[in-house]
């Protein structure tokens, strides 16, 4: 038998058997020293009967004209007699019986004082010289009978008052431990990057350190990630400067020189460092989606800002076809504005970037909050597809890129409550590929 891997299991079963066991010998005992004193009384009983009936034998046989004359005396009325006596001279006769009296239970005479056949306890006592000698029997089956009747009494209420102690013990066991269990409850509540103090309210002293330790961990932890995404944050914040003047500095070369080869450096340099710009936007955008509030106690209409992020990216160079479809009726969320620009212009983008050379990209959000963004081109395999939303991943693509993109909407997605889901071919095609980011219900609230 294995134990119960609980704290509750293991204590109300160690409990139980303790309390078992103890009211099992609690009960031997007590049975057992009843038993003896049961045994006292009875042999007292039975000392008492033949000194009582003795004095009045004696009387009755010094009484009588003739000598040795056996006497059976006659029951009143009918009875269950436990005590039987016989009354004998020296010579064995016997004078005067008990109604009920065998005589082939009594055994001959072996002087005053109790004695014990394997049916029978007995007592024996004489007067007049020890010519006139008593023998007062009682049956074993008596007095076993008895200590049956004492142990049924004492085991009996036990079948009834046992289970209930353990159902009690369970009972406060399950109480005790309630504070633990919503402590539990809170953790397991928590989303994978809220790490926050967990409150311990009334936790047991025991348990309380074990919280103690918990919460300090998780604010050690909490202080390092805060510091990995304050130094990304930052340092893509600090390169934003360098960077433009670089790049200024790399097209004033392109127009000041003649040297085709010079320009070309120049305008590869330029290409680069564009290219940081962009990673660096999307380290901050990172750091924004890991650490910063992605929902807001009110809500708003998502439909004007998704309309702004779409008409700005159509005004680009490399827009395409970028075809956007709203909902009459107003789209209300609690989703940070921020989150939800970050979140629809890297889909949008990274469709643009990775889509089919006629770069037709369809934009949708739906009444009830869910934003989804396909492209057409080549379909991209399962195993692929999977690795998609990690940081610095690519569709085996030429096209210039980061690899963060699906990264920053995932975490969005994950710290707000929502979920994204990424298709290939789209629904309905045969080729493309769909983003999909499904809002959180409503009071699901990860952060």
């Amino acid at each position: 038998m294995r134990a119960p891997r609980s704290l509750q299991g293991r204590l109300g079963l160690w409990l139980g058997l303790t309390l078992t066991l103890i009211w099992i010998a609690a009960a031997s005992l007590t049975a057992l020293i009843a038993r003896n004193e049961i045994e006292e009384v009875f042999d007292s009983a039975l000392a008492e009967t033949a000194q009582r009936i003795l004095p009045l034998a004696v009387v009755d046989i010094l009484g009588r004209e003739e000598e040795g004359i056996r006497q059976r005396l006659a029951a009143i009325r009918g009875h269950e007699e436990f005590f039987t006596y016989i009354v004998r001279d020296p010579m064995g006769r016997i004078l005067l019986q008990s109604h009920a009296a065998d005589p082939a239970i009594f055994p001959a005479w072996e002087g005053r004082g109790f004695g014990q056949t394997a049916t029978h306890r007995l007592y024996n006592d004489a007067a007049v010289r020890d010519t006139i000698r008593i023998t007062v029997a009682e049956p074993l089956d008596h007095r076993a009978g008895i200590a049956r009747e004492l142990l049924m009494g004492l085991g009996l209420p036990l079948l009834i008052v046992l289970p209930l102690a353990l159902l009690g013990i369970a009972l406060a066991l399950r109480a005790s431990l309630a504070p633990l269990r919503r402590f539990r409850d809170a953790l397991a509540a928590r989303g994978a990057r809220d790490l926050r103090p967990v409150i311990p309210g009334d936790l047991p002293a025991e348990i309380a350190p074990v919280a103690e330790t918990l919460n300090g961990l998780l604010a050690r932890l909490s202080a390092a990630l805060e510091a990995e995404r304050s130094f990304a944050a930052n340092a893509a914040h600090e390169l934003r400067t360098p960077l433009a003047g670089a790049i200024a500095q790399a097209q004033r070369i392109q127009t000041e020189t003649a040297d085709p080869e010079a320009r070309a450096r120049a305008s590869g340099i330029e290409t680069t460092l564009k290219r940081l710009t962009r990673l660096s936007e999307r380290l901050m955008q990172l750091a924004r989606a890991e650490g910063g509030r992605l929902r807001r106690d009110t809500t708003g209409d998502l439909r004007p800002l998704a309309r702004l992020i779409v008409d700005e990216l159509a005004r680009g160079e490399d827009a395409g076809d970028l075809r956007l479809t709203l909902p009459a009726a107003p789209v209300l969320s609690d989703l940070d504005p921020d989150a939800f620009a970050i979140l629809l212009r890297n889909l949008v983008e990274n469709a643009l970037r990775h889509g089919a050379p006629d770069r037709k990209v369809e934009v949708t959000l739906a009444p009830d909050g869910m934003l989804s963004v396909g492209n057409d081109g080549a379909v991209v395999a399962p195993d692929q597809l999977a690795r998609l939303t990690g940081r610095f991943e690519r569709a085996g693509t030429a096209r210039d890129g980061s690899g963060l993109g699906l990264a920053i909407v995932a975490a969005i997605a994950e710290r707000t409550g929502g979920r994204l889901e990424l298709r290939s071919p789209r629904p309905g095609h045969a080729t493309g590929f769909e983003a999909r980011f499904i809002p959180p219900a409503p009071g699901n609230r990860p952060e």
